[in-house]
């Protein structure tokens, strides 16, 4: 049985066969397989991988012949020997610039799931409160209300306001696997934990990493760096990707001593009363992201008041007000005009229109949007088979015409 352990910096000590069993048991991978299933969006490459999944529970349909599988997995990990194959997939997206998803098999999946039980919960505890994205509890819309918060606050003194806005070009892209390692070791003290974390950054299957101010779309995958970048839709890429920038969050918390100072993700936002100040943290953090992390600023990077509303997250916000991004509202309303064509045709039931349109309401919500939501209430009026879908009350509900 395998015996290997974990030594953290907050001196967790915990045995490795509890991450490959009981961190890991038949229910543990039924939810990751229940939860990937839900998402609102597949494409067909991901759906490829939910398909796996099902095949894995229908061959290995009772308790006996599951453990059997992990039995065989930490035969291979234990020892060295488990090496992980990105590429099952290879495809892009456009939510909204064009990005590049590898996708792996569903039994890597579990190991991934397995790995990220165990450390997330541990290195969560050593982020700064103010730290968002991939992190249980701290999604956006938390990110927003936070921020939000704190331009109200600073809104009600005297003295003009700005706010320091920082992108990271590329972030994911240009992520150093030698960085991220030397990282790694400072908390980990078990070499073979280290090399399992190694063989799954240093796969060679497939490059990931960008070369300097290349686009995605411009480097074919051939030309494509194997010492750097974090594959995008893989656990455990998230895991490192806060991680990595953790270190940025101590650096502008513990050394610059910035109060108002958030960041989800590659997005960061640093509030404060003097554009002086904010342009002299600006070149500390770009030089500190360069010579620490090999990392650029992006030319997204501004510096404005307050007062002109900041955009974060996908969200607008002023002290009194936050909206959604036009650019979010054209994709909520591009989707629904979707779904309801998809209806008109009898492609989708009834009950997944209610779904997705519910979704999208309960979003905004959150927001100042009530002239937004009058509307996708008033537009969402579907047909087929002599039924419609109108608003009753302010909910949607199925009527049928006569």
């Amino acid at each position: 049985q395998a015996d290997l352990q974990i030594d953290i910096a907050v001196r967790s000590i915990l045995a490795f066969q509890r991450l490959i069993g009981n961190l890991l048991p038949v229910g543990n991978t039924r939810q990751h397989y229940v939860v990937n299933k839900g998402r609102r969006k597949k494409p067909p490459q991901f759906r490829s991988v939910l398909a796996q999944g099902k095949r894995f529970f229908q061959q290995l349909p009772d308790c006996v012949g599951q453990k059997v599988m992990f039995r065989q997995v930490a035969k291979q990990i234990v020892p060295g020997l488990y090496a992980v194959c990105w590429a099952l997939a290879i495809f892009f997206i456009q939510e909204p610039k064009k990005r590049m998803i590898m996708s792996i098999s569903f039994e890597h999946r579990i190991v991934q799931w397995a790995i990220y039980r165990v450390l997330n919960p541990i290195f969560t505890k050593s982020y700064i409160s103010d730290s968002y994205g991939c992190i249980p509890g701290r999604g956006s819309l938390r990110a927003m209300q936070r921020l939000r918060s704190w331009i109200d606050q600073v809104s009600r003194k005297d003295e003009q306001w700005y706010y320091l806005k920082l992108d990271i070009s590329k972030y994911f892209y240009r992520i150093s696997h030698r960085v991220l390692k030397r990282i790694l070791a400072k908390k980990i003290k078990d070499d073979r934990m280290l090399k399992l974390l190694y063989s799954i950054i240093d796969c060679s299957h497939t490059p990931f990493g960008l070369p300097p101010g290349k686009a995605p779309e411009d480097v074919p995958l051939e030309d494509r760096l194997y010492d750097t970048g974090m594959p995008i839709g893989n656990l455990l890429s998230q895991m490192f990707a806060n991680i990595y920038l953790n270190e940025l969050d101590q650096y502008c918390k513990r050394v610059l001593g910035i109060h108002f100072y958030i960041r989800y993700m590659d997005d960061i936002a640093i509030l404060f009363n003097s554009k002086k100040q904010l342009w002299k943290w600006m070149h500390l953090i770009e030089a500190f992201l360069l010579d620490q992390l090999e990392l650029q600023l992006n030319q997204k990077t501004c510096i404005r008041p307050i007062g002109q509303g900041i955009e974060f997250v996908g969200y607008r916000i002023w002290k009194d007000r936050a909206v959604l991004r036009k650019s979010t509202t054209l994709k909520i309303k591009r989707n629904l005009k979707g779904v309801r064509q998809r209806y008109m045709e009898y492609k989708i039931p009834f009950d997944k229109v209610t779904e997705v349109f519910t979704s999208y309401i309960g979003m905004l919500k959150h927001t100042d949007s009530k002239a937004l939501i009058d509307k996708l209430y008033r537009d969402m009026v579907l047909t087929h088979g002599g039924g419609s879908f109108i608003e009753e009350e302010g909910k949607p509900v199925q009527v049928l015409c006569m």
